[in-house]
């Protein structure tokens, strides 16, 4: 049902209330009125005839007809004549005032009042005087049909005013009723023009402040959707580059291990060799050979220190907990001063390459900051297996985090071993110890590709 309608029946129902109560009232009215008329006129006539027809009476009964039938009908009343046996001997005329014309039974049992008779007896005979209300009755029934009639016209005139009146202020809302629309069906540039009435107005006005909002959101929304393709495109660039550093890494550490190293190793062997047969005869070519064995020694340290730089050899032939336990040797020898404690706890569960090299990675990059950024001195790198997670956690006693965010304060290893650990569906936490120092803790799901052995 539309609100036009509604208000329509509202005010039709109203009207129809409004005229039904004068409708009653005027008939309340009309009943007293009619009952006030007919007995006051049926008690008038009966003193007036008392009197004349008393006197005419005493002439005997003839004269009493001639005189009845000299006086006709009197209004609202009928005269009855019976002699003394009480057979009728007159009865007023019918009316002539609407001759032929009765109200409805209804009507005149709504408001014809109690008949009054009046009886004036004699020796010879009697006079009835009963009132009679048929042509008041037809006076209130006209007036009734009248005062129907037009309020029957005037319900109609008022309906059909509304309805007008009532359509032309809710027009503003089928204009909005399409906008809406056009908004559901995506056409979000839907714009309503200034509206007639104050709430129409009011109502296009919000709607047109909700359409601009509605397109700064979907224009920010799609900004950001956008944003975050690139930044997917962009970090599945930089996983795809990190993997294929990652080989390249490990094919230069294994060229260095493999080829470089035996080369190396094979100089110094020749210089030695070369130094002790010309020991006897040339000791300047024999401390050339020895200088360049010295050389080809300190090359096989220097380059051995590079490989686990670049990548952990030890982590693809013997597993993480001997990688880990090679990082803390090697960081020992570097920093005679520094005490690092390791504990591994990895039980039956068996890490996956990538798990691997990402738990590695960020006990390196632990290891790195807190030595050289935090200048710790005592240090502890847990790894555990828990509840299908894998937990790396190294705790320092350095100087502490500084106050901005670590991996947004240039900090790029940590930012790249976040990137790579969010890759895995694991977390990166890093937050201040008490009374200092910093602890890093990395937590990987055991992925399907991984399990227990």
């Amino acid at each position: 049902m539309s609100l036009r309608l509604k208000i329509n029946l509202i005010v039709v129902s109203l009207t129809f209330f409004f005229a039904a109560t004068v409708l009653a009232l005027e008939l309340r009215s009309m009943r007293e009125s009619v009952h006030e008329e007919v007995v006051a006129a049926n008690r008038v006539a009966a003193l007036l005839l008392q009197g004349t027809a008393l006197r005419y009476a005493a002439q005997g009964t003839p004269a009493m007809l001639a005189f009845l039938q000299s006086i006709g009908r009197i209004r609202s009343n009928d005269l009855t004549l019976f002699d003394a046996e009480g057979r009728e001997l007159y009865r007023s005329p019918p009316p002539t005032y609407k001759a032929g014309r009765d109200a409805p039974d209804w009507f005149s049992a709504l408001i014809t009042p109690t008949p009054s008779v009046q009886a004036i007896e004699f020796p010879d005979g009697k006079l009835v005087v009963r009132a009679n209300a048929s042509r008041a009755e037809v006076d209130a029934w006209d007036y009734v049909v009248t005062l129907a009639v037009g309020a029957l016209g005037f319900l109609l005139v008022v309906n059909a005013m509304v309805f007008w009146l009532v359509g032309r202020a809710v027009r503003p809302f089928g204009q909005i009723v399409r906008a809406l629309n056009q908004l559901q069906a995506g056409q979000f540039n839907a714009a309503l023009p200034p509206l007639a009435g104050t709430e129409a107005a009011a109502i296009g006005a919000a709607f047109n402040r909700m359409v601009g909002v509605l397109q700064g959101h979907i224009e920010t929304e799609r900004r950001a959707v956008r944003a975050e393709m690139q930044l997917s495109d962009s970090r599945d660039l930089a996983q795809w580059i990190d993997k294929h550093i990652e080989a390249e890494r490990r094919m230069i550490a294994r060229e260095l291990h493999d080829e470089l190293g035996q080369s190396v190793t094979a100089m110094r062997s020749m210089a030695l060799s070369i130094a002790t047969r010309v020991h006897s005869f040339d000791p300047q070519a024999e401390q050339a050979a020895r200088l360049i064995a010295d050389e080809s020694s300190r090359l096989y340290d220097a380059m051995h220190g590079i490989i686990p730089r670049l990548t952990p050899l030890v982590l693809d032939n013997f597993g993480l907990a001997e990688a880990l336990n090679d990082l803390v040797e090697r960081t020992q020898r570097t920093h005679a001063d520094v005490q690092i404690a390791l504990k591994v706890e990895l039980s039956d569960a068996v890490p996956g390459a990538d798990a691997s090299l990402a738990l590695y990675r960020a006990a390196q990059e632990g290891l790195t900051n807190a030595l050289r950024h935090g200048r710790a001195h005592r240090l502890q790198l847990t790894l555990q297996y828990l509840a299908g997670e894998l937990t790396l956690e190294l705790v320092d006693d350095g100087s502490g985090m500084p106050p901005e965010d670590p991996q947004r304060s240039g900090h790029y290893g940590l930012r790249w071993l976040a990137e790579r650990v969010e890759a895995l569906k694991g977390t990166l936490e890093i937050g201040r110890v008490s009374p200092h120092g910093v602890r890093l803790q990395v937590r990987l799901p055991l992925s399907a590709s991984e399990g227990a052995a």
